[in-house]
């Protein structure tokens, strides 16, 4: 029974619901007597999104949904930025890497995944253009040239449904037009670098129209490496081009065909691993006197990639419905090869003397890569358009994907020690959701899925610890479903609630100089979550807010180092999180635009029967001991989970006599502390992380051209983003503050 002091003490997600519709009912119940008035440059655009794979306004949407897009997107997306610049800028989303711009991991609401292997399957899926991106790598692809990003929080196991449990990040390229338009946009800062990015539709006589887009990113190496001759003796820099081009058929109404093809090159260094940069004992320090400028390796460090692929949408008009098949196929082709231990100064005593950076334990330096790799995915869906209450859709998804994984150990004997694994992987599923309108006020929705999944793995080649066997197969189907309605409390208010089911299937682990083999089950989610979405004060503000809670039954973790540098998959037999999110934007002020996000979630492993060993660096364990030398996990939030998210935007514009623009811009964003592991340790919860930017513009010529000062992190705050735990104090940290010059034209 809950104590009198517990039910005085309201819950943090309760008050900001109740808060959230108070805002938005108050303005909403006075805005019924207004006429409405066309949008204009003193009133929010309707947002709209397919996040339901149909358009829709995005307050109409039963479920948690944040974009960017726009100026915004543009912004900070500015300065050589790769896809991790997402992470914080929409509540409850955090992405981090251990292998650079190649291989971004998603967390949304807490859950995610810390396993660096190349085969490692996240419950975050990243759509491009309809097309699942489903190898970790394959979601490092730039952002450029879109229409918007949609942050859907998950589960997503009805619609999307391939590895949805934590949520979906959905990109959308602009499409072609047969306008003649286009832009190009280039930038040079801090560390050489610079960035051209632009776009055209071509044109094209008859029902044909096209487009191209493309971007180059490019810095120098900044990062001076102190170690005489040594393999690597600059590094941090990269070159990373990207081109996309479509076609679009549109010979009637009645039928389209969009084909898209698209490719990147990246060439550059991977995550750059500092040794011994934690000071021991400390909460996440860093050593007096560090430079990032500065590392102490002996390795080579060195990262190539190749990307390619294309699909082809098609779609028919029926009477009544349409039709739409989705045909892609995706391949990739990296090579990562990094100094893992972050150091050269072999110190063979226990406990290592981790007091100058350069001190090792325990030297590794290894490469992995994919070759071979092949995704190809085909999606048929019919969906109702004939008017009345009730709309529908429903299809058939057919997935398969193949590729072997190579993995290098450079310096354990023997030495240059190879080791191939493949894994072949398919699936299918059958779908479909309903839409009905019960009353002018409620609109009910429900889906179905039903999802067959197979993997099957085997150690082609390599000397490694097989206790576990070499070869493993999974074999997993599951139904998933969700059913959500909307209430109009007013013409301007919506109320929402959702309850919702995610499947992850199977994980395999592949025998390596990591481990032998290991395996995880299947893991379910379970989400309740209810909010409110207005559009209130003449269209100056816009308001989202919900509270959620998810409990996930075995729950997929991976125990990454330890004293013998292995990387185990597990099951926590459950796992819980609950919070709440916010988004408003407002224009408080004519010329002045405001947005904010924020998130609270608080997650935890409950499973009392997991435990692990402290770890090679021997850091500060919080956590109870529990004999054998290992500590109890049982409470731990997730890793890489921050309890607390905000972001804020704003922008003052200030007209000139000429009709011109000066404009003034800063971002801001915020996460709390994070543990990088299961365990708690002082050394490895990463401390709270805030990043500012601002920009001064000024725009002319109706728009037509824009030149900018623009400055990343303009704080300088640097602070240590993850860690390699099995040997020594080695972090990577973020990037230092940048500053640039940018110029765009629209033509």
């Amino acid at each position: 029974m809950p104590s009198p002091s517990s039910l005085a003490r309201p819950r943090p997600q309760t008050v900001a619901l109740a808060i959230a519709m108070a805002l938005s009912a108050w303005p909403a119940t006075q805005a019924l007597a207004q006429d409405s008035k066309p949008a204009d440059k003193n009133q929010l655009e309707t947002v709209v999104v397919t996040s339901e794979r149909r358009a829709e306004n995005i307050k109409d949407v039963p479920n948690a949904v944040s974009t960017l897009s726009g100026e915004k997107l543009d912004v900070l997306n500015s300065g050589g930025q790769d896809i991790r610049f997402l992470s914080g800028r929409v509540p409850s989303l955090n992405i981090e890497s251990s292998f650079g711009r190649a291989f971004p991991r998603f967390y949304i609401r807490g859950l995610g995944n810390t396993d660096f292997r190349l085969n490692a399957s996240q419950p975050v899926s990243l759509i491009y253009d309809d097309v699942v991106q489903e190898n970790p790598i394959l979601k490092g692809f730039p952002a450029f040239d879109l229409k918007n990003i949609e942050v859907i929080a998950g589960p997503q196991g009805t619609l999307f449904g391939r590895n949805t449990p934590a949520g979906v990040v959905k990109f959308e390229s602009v499409k072609p037009s047969k306008k003649q338009e286009g832009y190009f946009n280039v930038s040079y800062g801090t560390y050489g670098t610079a960035s051209a990015e632009g776009a055209f539709n071509l044109p094209l006589s008859g029902d044909w129209s096209a487009r191209i887009s493309a971007q180059v990113q490019q810095r120098d190496d900044w990062v001076k490496n102190q170690v005489p001759n040594a393999a690597t003796k600059e590094t941090e820099g990269y070159n990373d081009r990207a081109v996309r081009i479509q076609a679009l058929y549109e010979p009637s109404k009645d039928f389209s065909a969009l084909f898209n093809l698209h490719n990147r090159e990246l060439k550059g260094s991977p995550r750059m691993f500092r040794s011994s940069i934690i000071k021991p004992g400390s909460n996440n320090e860093l050593v007096d006197g560090f430079d990032p400028a500065k590392v102490y390796i002996d390795g080579l460090n060195t990262q190539t990639l190749h990307a390619t692929g294309g699909s082809a949408k098609l779609k028919w008009a029926f009477n009544g419905f349409n039709l739409h098949s989705i045909t892609a196929i995706e391949t990739v082709q990296p090579f990562s090869r990094a100094d893992v231990d972050g150091g050269y100064i072999n110190n063979f005593v226990t406990p290592p003397p981790f007091n100058a950076e350069g001190n090792v334990f325990w030297s590794s330096e290894t490469s992995d890569a994919l070759k071979g790799h092949r995704q190809l995915s085909q999606e048929l869906r019919a969906e109702s358009t004939a008017t009345g209450p009730l709309r529908w859709q429903g299809g058939l998804y057919l997935f398969d994907e193949r590729y072997d994984m190579v993995q290098v150990d450079y310096l354990a004997p023997p030495a240059n020690s190879t080791v191939v694994t493949r894994q072949t992987n398919k699936a299918w599923a059958l779908f479909g959701s309903v839409n009905y309108q019960l009353s002018p006020q409620l609109n009910m929705r429900a889906g179905l899925r039903y999802t067959q999944d197979k993997k099957d793995l085997a150690l082609l080649s390599g000397t490694v610890n097989t206790s576990n066997g070499s070869a493993a197969s999974t074999d997993d189907n599951k139904v998933s479903w969700d059913v959500s309605g909307t209430y109009a409390l007013s013409k301007e208010t919506n109320l929402y609630a959702r309850v919702a089911t995610g499947f992850r299937a199977a994980s395999i682990y592949p025998a390596s100089g990591f481990g032998p083999l290991s395996k995880a089950r299947p893991e379910n989610v379970t989400s309740y979550e209810a909010g409110v979405k207005s559009d209130f004060w003449d269209r100056r503000a816009r308001l989202s807010a919900n509270v959620f809670s998810y409990t996930v039954k075995d729950q997929q973790i991976t125990a990454v180092g330890g004293t013998n540098n292995t990387n185990t998959l597990m099951n926590a037999s459950k796992g819980t999180g609950r919070g709440f999110e916010l988004n408003l934007d407002l224009i408080p002020v004519d010329a002045l635009l405001l947005t904010l996000g924020a998130s609270y979630n608080d997650t935890e492993l409950k499973d009392r029967s997991l435990a692990l060993p402290r770890s090679g660096s021997n850091p500060t364990v919080l956590d109870p001991a529990v004999g054998g030398g290992n500590f109890s996990i049982y409470g731990n939030p997730l890793p890489n989970a921050p309890k607390w998210i905000a972001n804020v935007t704003a922008r003052y514009s200030i007209p000139t006599a000429a009709g011109n623009e000066f404009y003034i811009y800063t971002d801001w964003a915020y996460r709390s502390k994070v543990n990088f592991f299961l365990y708690d340790s002082k050394e490895f919860t990463g401390k709270s992380l805030l990043e500012g930017g601002l920009r001064l513009g000024y725009v002319w010529n109706n728009g037509k051209y824009e030149a900018a000062l623009f400055s990343r992190n303009i704080t300088n705050q640097i602070r240590i983003t993850g860690a390699i735990d099995f040997n020594n104090m080695t972090g990577f940290i973020n990037d230092p503050r940048t500053y640039g010059v940018q110029f765009k034209a629209l033509f």
